[in-house]
């Protein structure tokens, strides 16, 4: 999918690059505490606390940069269903149901939100952007609302884009009150704006992610051995959640599972040389961190040495080739020849790689565009990505590194920086880059922080 048109460089360098976030709201998110040198004793408090969410302002901004994208690509209005793009957009942190809760933005002037009437007082309380809510009732039709809110902009034919993940009852019934409108995907303006991350969200991911390798070397310094998949899931959860982390997920993988990248319901538990592979993550104010580590217990093998390093090359291979101006299949591809000269492959084949290298990541954990062979998308500032080029060994183990990176006017640069050792297998907090003038404006500090 061919997105970053000239059309989205231009409109991208408007509404949200244009927007002045304060030394104090820079601040706040990437402050930091040096970890103490004991990992064991190490205090959980919240390191998230100061951080700031996305404002009023900021919304705006998006919106304003959608109407942009949407005359660029003659759309006459979107359609928004609950989730991560109407809280980008709009604030409104909802959830799905038979009852539609939807928002209109057209390409000229003010947004709409239509609800059920009972939901109005509750679907105010996170919207930020403006006060046009309509209600229907339970014996109403939502369509008719919409249609109602198009014929109010002036909008009664043209194209009518909807949101990727909008259901289908929802696309068949509004476009059947709508005879001279045809419906399109909405990805050019979704994507053309969420892709290419501001400086406050690169700022709440850089927290997020701080969190998350925190929890890391928290829980590294505590396995024992006989904890099972759930203690160390427990462990890391309760680590990233005192740390300030909402939204947190984790997965511990021991042994043989650990040859399976998403898990195995077989009972694991920790013994000398086991290999734990670890995959967690956690969101700042709905932005998200996603980090793999692997670790040995114990003294590892010299195969366990060897695929480890693998990795970790491999993983600076793909963060060596994310350029700007290179297609993101070709970051995938560099991986995979490397590994082929390691005997491992080719391809998708095991041992070796069997998914992706890595994918786009903001306020989901998984967003276009991804590391992938064939991929066309050329790398742009402000897109964000996980690396994560892992290993797998059928019946024996898997190992994965993964960090996430953003793209800035020089090239990549980490979130969090992968470790160099199996023996020290943490890695450090990375400094926001300071380089990202046009789209990022960042005085930011330029330490970084072992764990």
């Amino acid at each position: 999918m061919k997105l970053t048109k000239r059309a989205f460089i231009k409109a991208g360098a408007t509404a949200i690059a244009t927007l002045p976030l304060s030394q104090t709201v820079l601040a706040a998110n990437t402050a930091s505490t040096n970890p103490p040198t004991n990992a064991k004793t190490l205090e959980l408090t919240n390191i998230s606390s100061n951080s700031t969410p996305i404002s009023k302002a900021e919304r705006v901004a998006r919106i304003q940069k959608a109407q942009i994208l949407m005359a660029q690509f003659n759309i006459a209005a979107m359609i928004l269903e609950p989730g991560a793009a109407m809280d980008y957009f709009t604030g409104i942190q909802w959830w799905r149901s038979e009852r539609l809760t939807a928002v209109v933005i057209p390409r000229e002037g003010e947004i709409a939100v239509l609800c059920p009437f009972f939901e109005e007082p509750s679907i105010r309380e996170s919207l930020q952007v403006g006060d046009d809510v309509r209600v229907w009732q339970e014996h109403e039709s939502p369509f008719t609302l919409i249609q109602q809110i198009l014929k109010d902009h002036g909008i009664q034919k043209g194209q009518l884009a909807f949101e990727q993940s909008v259901r289908y009852f929802v696309l068949q019934g509004t476009i059947a009150l709508m005879d001279n409108m045809q419906h399109t995907s909405a990805d050019p303006i979704t994507q053309g704006c969420r892709m290419f991350k501001s400086a406050h969200e690169i700022a709440l991911m850089h927290k997020a992610n701080e969190i998350t390798l925190r929890a890391y070397a928290h829980v590294h310094a505590n396995l024992a051995i006989g904890m099972n998949q759930q203690d160390v899931n427990r462990l890391m959860s309760n680590a990233q959640k005192q740390l300030g982390g909402s939204g947190i997920w984790t997965m511990a993988l021991f042994n043989e599972a650990s040859a399976y990248p998403h898990g195995s319901k077989q009972a694991q538990t920790i013994q000398a040389g086991s290999t734990i592979l670890m995959d967690c993550g956690c969101a700042v104010h709905g932005y998200q961190s996603d980090i793999s580590r692997t670790f040995v217990f114990g003294e590892a093998s010299k195969k366990q040495q060897k695929i480890w390093q693998t990795v970790r090359r491999g993983q600076q291979i793909a963060f060596e080739k994310a350029q700007l101006g290179t297609l993101a299949g070709a970051v995938d591809d560099a991986v995979r020849a490397y590994y082929q000269t390691q005997g491992l492959g080719p391809n998708y084949q095991l041992p070796g790689l069997s998914h992706r290298t890595g994918h786009g990541i903001g306020m989901e954990g998984h967003e276009p565009v991804n590391f992938v062979h064939h991929e066309q998308t050329p790398l742009q500032v402000g897109m964000c990505f996980s690396d994560e080029p892992g290993i797998y060994i059928p019946n024996e183990f898997g190992i994965r590194l993964e960090d996430c990176l953003y793209m800035t006017e020089n090239g990549p640069s980490w979130f969090t920086t992968p470790p160099d050792t199996l023996e020290s297998p943490i890695g450090k907090i990375s400094p926001l880059n300071a380089t990202l003038s046009a789209l990022l404006p960042l005085p930011l500090s330029t330490k970084e922080e072992t764990i």
